[in-house]
């Protein structure tokens, strides 16, 4: 499929199906933050692999462009198609091949403004408790509206974990989450 042009001076771009996750924890748990753009939701760094050159590099660019922090040592844990939806211009299939990352990092958390809010450290507890609100929005016990007010995990991010054994979910639930990517 050829590209569709954009428009001279136009600041949106085409979807690369190309994204990376990246995981930090420290002993205070794993850190997260909620997306100041859309899709809603708490996430870990994440972003396209666009012109980064590959997988790692972007894993580390994206670390340093939303959090401030320098990836010393990156381990790749997971390489698999999402069908999640972006808010870029389509341009063939919907979702995104993605490699998630865990990550050491050095350096003083200096959070992006454009892009994050409210970064902190969650214990696992606290992971399993923002996954089965996701959860509840995808099975239709809680709006939309009041989803983008207090979200829980962005829904991408329900498999992904689950597959680490970070949260546990039913499949009926992934399944459901799925269906709200």
């Amino acid at each position: 499929m050829t590209p569709t042009a954009l428009p001279l001076g136009s600041k949106s771009r085409l979807c690369d199906h190309e994204s990376v996750g990246v995981l930090i924890s420290s002993p205070s748990g794993l850190l997260v933050f909620e997306r100041a753009t859309p899709p809603a939701g708490i996430a870990p760094v994440a972003g396209h692999v666009d012109q980064h050159g590959g997988p790692e590099q972007a894993a580390r660019a994206e670390v340093t462009e939303e959090v401030g922090l320098t990836v010393t040592h990156p381990h790749l844990l997971l390489d698999q198609w999402r069908p999640n939806r972006c808010r870029r211009l389509p341009n063939g299939p919907v979702g995104h091949h993605w490699w998630i990352f865990e990550v050491e990092v050095s350096g003083s958390l200096r959070p992006s403004a454009r892009e994050v809010r409210a970064p902190r450290w969650i214990r696992p507890d606290q992971l399993q408790q923002h996954a089965l609100r996701t959860a509840a929005y995808a099975n239709g016990r809680l709006g939309r509206e009041e989803f983008d007010r207090g979200p829980g995990l962005e829904p991408v991010w329900c498999r992904f974990l689950h597959d680490l054994e970070l949260v546990t979910l039913p499949s009926d639930d992934l399944n459901r989450i799925e269906a709200v990517l």
